[in-house]
């Protein structure tokens, strides 16, 4: 299965937050049964690299809806541009990449550590 696009419009040091509700069906009237399901979403600087990776918080609610946080911490170190993806562990040990997508990162005007951020800079 090739994972669907989602790309990821972000603003540096906000939190983001999405909501992700799976079908069987393209008429959206069979809802995925996740029970058992593990998931994790990560955002990294592309791919293969190891330079940067943060695990976004995932929480399912059954039978099918995934919430997806990025925390403001996490958000502000975040690169100006890089991947992500969201996979799934079922109970038999199978492994399906559901979302996959590039993020984009505006940077912010106000934040709470304006000396560090101006000490970097210069």
């Amino acid at each position: 299965m090739i994972p669907a696009d989602y790309n990821l419009v972000l603003y540096r040091g906000d939190t983001g937050r999405w909501q992700f509700k799976f079908w069987t069906d393209a008429a959206k009237t069979e809802p995925a049964d996740l029970t058992g399901v593990t998931a994790e979403a990560m955002i990294r600087d592309k791919v293969p690299s190891s330079a940067y990776a943060t695990s976004m918080a995932l929480t399912i609610t059954l039978p099918n809806i995934i919430d997806m946080v990025l925390t403001p911490l996490q958000s502000r170190d975040l690169p100006a541009k890089g991947v992500w993806d969201l996979q799934l562990t079922y109970p038999s040990g199978d492994v399906v990449t559901l979302l996959k997508g590039t993020i984009a990162v505006t940077q912010d005007v106000t934040y709470a550590d304006v000396g560090k951020r101006l000490a970097a800079v210069s």
